[in-house]
């Protein structure tokens, strides 16, 4: 059984693909991969957005830092200036400690920065990419649409078209049913011709030929013997009436 069930497979898989192949329009599949890019391009612009976002803000940091720098610096002067070293000492070491603090900050904004140069390169090229697909995905609407165009009138022109093969299959039953029809009025008026129709009257009376061949002897005969009757009563009339004429003239 594994043969059968692996046909089995196969056939389902092909009917399958088969009506998806009729169902898929080409417009439409092309519209949603479109849109899709689309799609994979805003996600671009978002992580670009994103990007500087996080840059602007470890720029605003490194700005404070900066600030602190110079502030730090000021106050490790005047404590010295002053005659506190321990104070200006604190404040050169915060000092130091911030502007590692800034380094690590140019460091993470640098990466960044590259980081968002590579994403706008890729959304430029991707943008090109879209750009060139939506004019494609236009001219190939348009073929298809103009072949699907051209292909109904040629069905229509031709009569290969599903729609018009039903109606040749109608119009060849029309032929059909007209020349039985005509063959049968045909074959009526060739019986007529040949009376076989003559007799129609006569069926259900249970009579064959041979009954009517009989029954035509029987009437000829009583039509004869009627007719001899009839002709000896006429000659023994004429006789008895030839008597009397010659009786009456004797002497």
């Amino acid at each position: 059984m594994p043969g059968m069930t692996g046909r089995f497979s196969t056939v389902v898989k092909a009917k399958i693909n088969k009506l998806l192949d009729k169902a898929e329009d080409p417009g439409e599949t092309l519209d949603y991969s479109y849109q899709k890019q689309l799609e994979n391009l805003q996600n671009v612009k978002k992580g670009i957005a994103d990007i500087v976002t996080a840059k602007k803000r470890l720029q605003m940091q490194s700005s404070k830092i900066e600030q602190s720098v110079v502030k730090l610096d000021t106050q490790a002067r005047q404590a010295l200036a002053s005659g506190n070293e321990d104070l200006a000492r604190v404040a050169l070491e915060r000092k130091n400690v911030a502007q590692t603090e800034l380094q690590g900050l140019d460091q993470q904004i640098t990466e960044l920065e590259s980081q968002q140069q590579k994403l706008i390169d890729s959304e430029q090229q991707l943008r090109s990419k879209v750009e060139a697909f939506r004019t494609k995905k236009e001219v190939i609407k348009a073929q298809y649409n103009a072949a699907e165009a051209q292909v109904r009138i040629s069905e229509a022109a031709t009569g290969v078209g599903e729609s018009m093969a039903d109606v040749g299959l109608a119009m060849q039953r029309a032929v059909d049913k007209t020349e039985n029809m005509k063959a049968r009025a045909d074959a009526v008026s060739e019986l007529e011709a040949a009376g076989t129709f003559d007799d129609l009257t006569q069926i259900g009376s249970g009579e064959d030929d041979i009954d009517k061949q009989l029954k035509e002897l029987s009437t000829k005969s009583v039509v004869d013997d009627e007719l001899a009757q009839m002709k000896a009563e006429l000659g023994a009339g004429s006789a008895q009436q030839q008597g009397q004429i010659e009786g009456g003239e004797a002497p």
